[in-house]
């Protein structure tokens, strides 16, 4: 970019966007995932009801859910032998000798 009306025109079009509340980023992602990244950008860049929705869909992707406690004591308590007395005592072994 050796020319500098060139050069001169990007920094324009830049400033532009600045002024809109645009903000230039890099992002590192795989090739594949290239398209899908710039549409989503595109899409998040828009004004409305969708963008918006779109804007929160990630968000709560992104962040994920708090993992809840205690899951699998509650997967316990479900449980359809929860009272069947069911006796799961072993009988206590020394086991066997071994010869080194």
């Amino acid at each position: 970019m050796g020319n500098t009306a060139q050069k001169r025109a990007i920094e324009n079009y830049r400033a532009r966007l600045t002024q809109r509340g645009f903000k230039r980023l890099e992002v590192m992602a795989l090739e594949s995932d290239r398209e899908l990244i710039r549409s989503l950008a595109r899409h998040l860049a828009e004004e409305g009801p969708d963008a918006e929705q779109a804007r929160q869909t990630v968000k709560a992707l992104v962040a994920g859910a708090a993992p809840k406690t205690g899951g699998i004591l509650a997967a316990l308590r479900r449980s359809p032998l929860v009272g069947a007395e069911l006796d799961v005592s072993r009988p206590r072994e020394e086991g066997r000798s071994v010869d080194l």
